[in-house]
């Protein structure tokens, strides 16, 4: 009988081998990575089938070889080699090689490939074995814990042999995942919307993350395609919430757990509302007095008048009151809106008037303001001061840094009206004065920029006991932070 007809599927001829062999690939496969081979005989050949790691990861190389040994005459030329793998794992473009030399593929399918040639194998002169092997990666469709079977099949000029119980199994591993919850912003209130945003590595796109405040789950979301969920969190009390995250078991991946973040809740602003006092004879070059009243009454927070785009911030007082001095500039209708910003406890509101500017009577005069600003260094009082001709006008000078009211003073005798300004920070600022006007004179305004030097250089500032250019208290003149 020639060694072609005694070799068969599943050779009988080495059960014992075979078993020792799954006893070896299962016993090493606990291990890890390291490699796992199965031997056997089958007719007047040796084979040794190895696998470079048994439990590979999604995402791993695992690299198959088949060694081919005679152990008697006469000499065997191999033709072609099958290797059969699990369909999710993917051939590594360029891997298949014979001891160490690259083959490139005769065919391949979903689970296997396939090299052809002419490889000589002795049994007492070199080469006495050939080795062939091939890399797969192991794919994401791959199902976890599950023994997924590997083997080989050849041709040779002596017989063939297919030897589907004689290989390795490769079990691939759950994910391994992490999961954490992104910081969540201070000042977070009873009743509030907190948006909770999750980060889990290791899970796909679909899977669930539980959100959790101490041991009680609050909700869920699924994991977009970027591995964050969401999950919109109104807290019903005050006081500290332990907040977590965890990403729940799948077939695929293992669950994940993430630290926990302390998160102060506090009670819910108590709502505001705010009024405009009603506002009537408003006209072109004369003051008009906008009186903003906050309830709850309170001192805190700033109220943001803002006419035909410009804002001025005015600081409440201890009555919830802030009041402006606007003096319009370009008559017909004008909206006004005064924006309270809210302080602690109490939220912030919005209220809006419209009224009709009236043109100035053609008998009034104009008026000029020159503004001075004495060297300016943070935490340093200077002196700001405004320049009003006609000197005997009256009224009051409102002066501003950006948009913020600063002061407001009363124009003396000789027409000046001056503050004590301390600056908090340092850089250019930009300070307005704003005369009100008063009686049959227009009002007016001027503006100076100025470099606040930062606390303890000496000097401070530049262009001290400096002003500004002026303007008339003509509808031209009113720029900068003048109402329209």
């Amino acid at each position: 009988m020639s060694e072609r007809n005694i070799r068969r599927v599943v050779g009988g001829v080495s059960a014992f081998a075979i078993a020792a062999g799954l006893a070896v690939s299962f016993g090493t496969g606990v291990a890890g990575a390291a490699p796992v081979s199965v031997s056997w005989t089958d007719g007047g050949s040796d084979f040794e089938r190895t696998v470079s790691n048994v439990t590979p990861s999604e995402g791993d190389i695992v690299t198959t070889s088949m060694k081919f040994m005679r152990n008697k005459t006469p000499v065997e030329w191999l033709q072609a080699v099958k290797d059969f793998h699990p369909a999710c794992l993917t051939y590594v473009d360029g891997s298949a090689n014979v001891n160490g030399s690259a083959l490139g593929l005769q065919s391949s399918g979903a689970d296997f490939v396939r090299v052809t040639g002419n490889w000589d194998v002795y049994p007492n002169i070199n080469p006495k074995s050939r080795t062939f092997s091939f890399s797969y990666k192991v794919g994401a469709d791959c199902d976890r814990d599950v023994a997924m079977n590997t083997w080989t099949d050849y041709s040779g000029s002596l017989g063939s042999g297919s030897y589907p119980d004689h290989g390795t199994t490769i079990t691939v591993q759950k994910n391994n995942t992490t999961a954490a919850l992104d910081t969540v912003a201070p000042g977070v209130q009873v009743g509030q919307t907190v948006p909770l945003k999750a980060t889990v590595t290791g899970g796909v796109a679909g899977n669930i993350v539980e959100f959790y405040d101490g041991a009680g789950k609050i909700g869920q979301g699924a994991l977009d395609s970027a591995g964050l969920a969401t999950f919109n969190w109104i807290p019903n009390s005050k006081g500290t919430h332990n907040l977590s995250v965890k990403f729940v078991a799948t077939t695929k991946a293992n669950a994940a757990t993430s630290a926990t973040q302390s998160v102060g809740v506090a009670q819910a602003d108590a709502l505001s509302a705010t009024t405009l006092d009603p506002i009537a004879g408003a006209q072109v070059g004369t003051s008009t007095t906008l009186k903003a009243t906050v309830s709850p009454a309170g001192a805190g927070g700033t109220v943001t008048f803002t006419i035909a785009g410009k804002p001025t911030q005015v600081a409440v007082d201890g009555n919830g009151q802030a009041t402006y001095t606007w003096t319009p500039a370009t008559s017909g209708s004008q909206t006004i809106t005064a924006d309270f910003s809210g302080r602690s406890g109490v939220s912030g509101s919005t209220t809006t008037q419209t009224v009709t500017v009236a043109d100035a009577p053609v008998s009034n005069t104009a008026s000029t303001t020159l503004l001075t600003v004495n060297d300016a260094q943070v935490g340093k009082s200077t002196t700001v001061s405004a320049q009003i001709t006609p000197a005997n006008a009256g009224g009051t000078v409102t002066f501003k840094d950006g948009d913020t009211v600063i002061g407001t003073a009363t124009v003396d005798g000789s027409g000046v009206a001056s503050i004590n300004w301390t600056p908090s920070t340092a850089g250019q600022r930009t300070i307005t004065a704003e005369f009100s006007g008063a009686g049959t004179v227009n009002g007016s305004a001027d503006s100076y920029t100025v470099q606040v030097a930062e606390a303890g250089t000496p000097g401070g500032g530049d262009g001290g006991n400096g002003g500004g250019s002026g303007s008339l208290g003509s509808l031209g003149g009113f720029t900068g932070s003048f109402g329209s």
